[in-house]
């Protein structure tokens, strides 16, 4: 059997066609041979899978409950240095190190996680809503996004926080909610451009609704840059929430977060390095690993460079 184009010297006959089928690559096969060329971007891939598979197995992989007090350490008042039993030493109350260095890495995780959901749960609609109908509805969700960017962003962390009750929660949610303007101001931007086009003008020519228009055409182009951004986010809310438990306003006692076991490691700082060094490894690695996988999808999902 074969079929004919719409050229009359040009047939294609269906071993040809599967041919074709098998072999012409779609566009995430592309992205993800792209993203393979990236070697730090790999590396950074590989640390996050490992920060991950810890935070969620945590109980199997330590070997310690994180607030579990060892009374033969106490006693000498002070940190254990690293040994065989605990490789990463032990904090003034007989903790083990590693463990709460886990505990804490699973917190940090989840908050720059969670936080950065939040942000795109709110950024992403109200920059699609500025970018496809402009007017009026364009001008006062810029203008709300425009002062919010003039303030200070972790002054007006501190200021809220310093409200509320410092916990978990509460830290995930000042962040999710003060975090979201760059993705809208994103969105907004592939909106403006997208909406001109003639497939979106074709859409509305044919009389199909705002909302389909917006979330089944115009939505899934705009999200790639929303994609590489929000890995960097993430890193930022880590960072955050960091500096957030060390000046004393985030993740409390008795739960762990790398920031605040770098607050607590402070009066130790001279005689007890490692409390300061291994929390403050890991936050050092995780941002560059997050940040490492967004060059590396920057450069995988640019379609110009597609090959």
């Amino acid at each position: 059997m074969t079929e004919y184009t719409n050229s009359p010297n040009l047939a294609v006959t269906d071993d040809e066609d599967k041919y074709f089928s098998d072999h012409v690559e779609g566009f995430w096969t592309l992205v993800w041979k792209r993203f393979r060329r990236h070697k730090l971007a790999i590396v950074g891939a590989v640390i996050l899978s490992v920060f991950l598979i810890f935070a969620v197995f945590a109980p199997a992989l330590t070997p310690f409950p994180p607030d579990k007090l060892h009374l033969e350490i106490i006693k000498y008042g002070k940190p254990i240095p690293p040994d065989s039993k605990f490789i990463f030493g032990t904090d003034w109350l007989g903790r083990d190190y590693f463990t709460r260095t886990v505990y804490g890495g699973r917190t940090s995780l989840m908050v720059g996680i969670l936080a950065t959901v939040i942000s795109l749960l709110i950024g992403v609609p109200l920059g699609a809503l500025s970018g496809f109908y402009g007017g009026v509805i364009d001008m006062v969700i810029s203008r709300f996004i425009e002062m919010l960017t003039c303030i200070p962003t972790f002054f007006l962390l501190l200021t809220v926080n310093a409200l509320l009750k410092p916990n978990i929660s509460n830290v995930i949610l000042i962040l999710g909610l003060f975090g979201w303007t760059g993705v809208a101001r994103q969105v907004r931007a592939q909106f403006l451009s997208l909406r001109t086009q003639e497939y979106a003008e074709a859409a509305v020519g044919l009389g199909l609704s705002d909302a389909r228009i917006i979330f089944k055409h115009l939505l899934p182009n705009s999200l790639m840059p929303v994609i590489v951004s929000a890995t960097m986010e993430v890193a930022g809310n880590i960072l955050a929430e960091s500096g957030l438990s060390y000046l004393g306003m985030g993740i409390q006692e008795p739960f762990a977060s790398w920031g605040s076991m770098l607050k607590l490691a402070q009066p130790y700082i001279i005689t007890s390095p490692w409390l300061a060094i291994f929390p403050g490894l890991m936050i050092s690695l995780i941002a560059l690993s997050l940040n490492f996988i967004g060059d590396g999808l920057r450069d995988a999902l640019d379609p110009r460079a597609m090959s």
